[in-house]
């Protein structure tokens, strides 16, 4: 953790300030609902997401922020919080962040209840105050990660997913959220159109290297957060797996398609699928695509004057890369 807290050290107090906003901005009548919320933000992971808000506006920003800043990092919050409540049911997860998820804890019709009234909190947040520039930043994301999901399964039947297709995907999927990230955060101190696209295009490149890293846990050779092999038993096609299929002859192409359609549960298989995709030279390829967004993401930061806020995102960038979960 020792790294985050180094990122978050120019925004520690913004994000105190946050919490207790956030926390605020969840609050009802009902007291199921507000047990369920408290046992929600009691349980938050690094806060990655608001802390791209706020480094993003402070460094457009001459250090400042405003109050248009804590409601943008809010939304996105809260509107995040209600996808995530919601996979877990979808996913039929009971465990999230090491806790268990709220489906696990108060059954699927309450979770989806919550996270349908997160949702309006998130949405009514922004009305409320004409926030509906920031509004608009949030809509299309929420939009682009259900398509991203549903190309992700429609892909997923047939196996048929070309390196454009995969790249769209986690587009959509992952990198979309961080990139309205960081619009909404140039956006909520007035940046110009020009900047908060540039911004919104360096959220979208540290998206992509974030995924990216994710499919190489899939491989991993050193301990970290979740099993080897998941991705091939879900039958996700990952970067390393696409490259391995593009690159090899059509007899071990007819192998490693078989093999995860049809022997994605036998562990013996999966090792040889992952020891192929190693051999393949997809894990390298995978490398090399992760750095290249990695620094097409720090060449958008280059012209910004030094500031302990662009040091924490060039740390940032780093850590996306180097984390070990």
């Amino acid at each position: 953790m020792k790294i985050v807290s180094q990122i978050k050290l120019p925004i520690d107090y913004e994000m105190e300030l946050f919490e207790k906003k956030f926390s605020i901005s969840m609050s009802s009548k009902v007291s199921l609902l507000n047990r369920i919320t408290h046992y929600v933000v009691n349980r938050k992971g690094k806060q990655m997401r608001p802390m791209f808000v706020f480094l993003i506006a402070k460094m457009t920003n001459h250090g400042e922020v405003n109050d248009r800043t804590y409601r943008g990092a809010s939304v996105i919050e809260l509107i995040h919080t209600a996808t995530l409540v919601h996979d877990d049911v979808v996913d039929d997860s009971n465990r999230r962040r090491g806790f268990f998820s709220i489906n696990a804890l108060w059954k699927n019709k309450i979770a989806v209840l919550v996270g349908d009234y997160l949702l309006s909190k998130g949405l009514l947040l922004s009305i409320d105050n004409n926030d509906f520039d920031l509004l608009k930043i949030i809509s299309v994301a929420v939009r682009e990660m259900s398509e991203g999901e549903l190309l992700q399964i429609e892909k997923a039947r047939s196996l048929d997913i070309t390196e454009a297709v995969y790249f769209e995907i986690i587009r959509k999927k992952t990198a979309t959220l961080i990139a309205a990230c960081c619009a909404m955060g140039a956006r909520s101190v007035n940046a110009s159109e020009a900047e908060v696209e540039t911004m919104r295009k360096f959220g979208e490149l540290i998206g992509m290297a974030f995924q990216i890293k994710d499919d190489l846990f899939d491989y991993g050779s050193e301990q970290i957060g979740k099993p080897t092999g998941i991705d091939i038993k879900e039958q996700k096609m990952t970067l390393p797996l696409i490259y391995a299929l593009n690159n090899t002859s059509e007899k071990d192409r007819r192998w490693l398609i078989n093999s995860v359609k049809n022997h994605n549960k036998d562990k013996k298989r999966v090792k040889e699928v992952i020891a192929f995709v190693k051999s393949s030279g997809g894990l390298d390829y995978a490398v090399e695509q992760m750095k290249s967004y990695r620094e097409q993401a720090l060449e958008l930061l280059k012209p910004y004057p030094s500031s302990p806020y662009k040091d924490s995102l060039e740390l940032m960038v780093n850590y996306v890369i180097d984390r070990k979960k």
